[in-house]
């Protein structure tokens, strides 16, 4: 599923909440908010992706997530990874590991979970 940033965006503040009315949803945005109208088509839109759903109360919609944020999370990593480094693991990890500004400390906390994960797979 490919979300658009500001489905992204919305969805963010879905995970947060659970479960959110409309006026929920617009508090959850910074200043500026967006128009009434903007959340709602966005939220047609995710609706009709299968990202969220809803429960009527009367005239009011209580909105909720169907994607979990991790399931959504590991698949656009996949794609990143098909996409961008050949469906290499091996290459985005070490593009991450050089690349990126990590500290020599999230290095290490990083070189404990692959060392862990190793350990797992080996077991």
């Amino acid at each position: 599923m490919k979300l658009t940033a500001a489905e992204e965006i919305l969805m963010h503040h879905l995970w947060e909440s659970e479960k959110a009315f409309m006026k929920d949803i617009l508090d959850a945005y910074d200043d500026p908010k967006p128009a009434t109208t903007t959340v709602a088509t966005l939220l047609k839109r995710l609706i009709d992706k299968g990202a969220i759903s809803y429960r009527e109360y009367g005239n009011s919609r209580e909105y909720y997530p169907l994607v979990a944020r991790d399931a959504y999370s590991r698949n656009q990593v996949s794609g990143l990874i098909r996409n961008f480094f050949n469906n290499s693991s091996a290459q985005f990890a070490s593009f991450f590991a050089t690349e990126t500004d990590l500290s020599a400390d999230e290095l290490e906390t990083l070189r404990k979970i692959v060392e862990q994960e190793i350990q797992k797979r080996k077991a």
